[in-house]
């Protein structure tokens, strides 16, 4: 089991998480990012920024 960076929640993934992979915490909805799969690992995800049209 995973523990979120952000709360300390214990994280649910699926079976078989893909690297990259965007999850939610059910604690305190951030969003998480996979970073590597073996062994699973999790850090915030990067916020999207606009790109204005540029």
């Amino acid at each position: 089991m995973l523990a979120c960076p952000e709360c300390e929640s214990d994280l649910a993934l699926a079976d078989q998480p893909k690297t990259n992979e965007i999850v939610e915490c059910g604690g305190c909805a951030v969003e998480l990012e996979v970073l590597t799969v073996d062994p699973v690992q999790v850090g915030l995800a990067p916020e999207v920024e606009e790109d204005w049209g540029e």
